[in-house]
């Protein structure tokens, strides 16, 4: 059951606040300023404070920095990118997935990071090593061609637990607002060690 639950884990940090039926997920980057068994308040970058639950089946993600020599062939990597003239994509970060997630998020789709910014999740086929990286992103139904130049964020995503829910963290938190007002969290990404998770 619990890799069951990972697998979906990242439909919250990658194009996982889509929408769920009709419920709009919420983007919510900021840091935590408390923490209770049951909800979280957020700091979030531009704005007020905003409490936001914890439920039964929220999931949390543990961010750690990781490496450009870590996207390699075969890696499960998501990562939010911006058209370039040539019709490719440029990388503005990179997350190279733990094989527990591989399949979360598969796909192509707007994403707000950058002009007509867009998030891709699938695995790494080609790759070419040159000043960075140019990879080629495949999901079902498709590929993309993305240039990842080098100093671009790289961090690696694997299943967390509530113990990295602590004040002064910096996370990522896919949260909907419920028929009485309140934001319940969907997937809450924590940076490790002060990281800032960069998607």
């Amino acid at each position: 059951m619990r890799a069951i639950a990972l697998t979906t884990l990242l439909c919250g940090v990658s194009a996982f606040a889509h929408a769920q039926g009709t419920m709009a997920m919420m983007r919510i980057r900021g840091t935590l300023v408390a923490v209770s068994p049951t909800s979280v308040r957020v700091q979030p970058n531009m704005g007020e404070p905003l409490d936001v639950r914890l439920e039964q089946d929220t999931r949390i993600a543990r961010v750690a920095q990781a490496d450009l020599a870590d996207i390699k062939a075969g890696s499960y990597v998501g990562t939010a990118a911006v058209p370039q003239d040539d019709g490719t994509l440029r990388a503005l970060e990179v997350h190279v997935f733990d094989e527990s997630l591989r399949g979360a998020g598969d796909g192509h789709r707007p994403w707000d990071l950058g002009e007509n910014g867009s998030m891709t999740n699938g695995t790494v086929g080609d790759l070419v090593v040159s000043q960075g990286r140019t990879i080629t992103v495949r999901y079902r139904g498709g590929e993309q061609r993305i240039a990842v130049p080098a100093g671009v964020p790289v961090v690696r995503i694997a299943p967390g637990d509530r113990t990295l829910l602590v004040p002064g963290a910096h996370v990522m938190v896919f949260a909907h607002r419920g028929s009485d007002g309140a934001l319940s969290a969907q997937t809450v990404s924590v940076g490790e060690h002060g990281l800032v998770p960069p998607m």
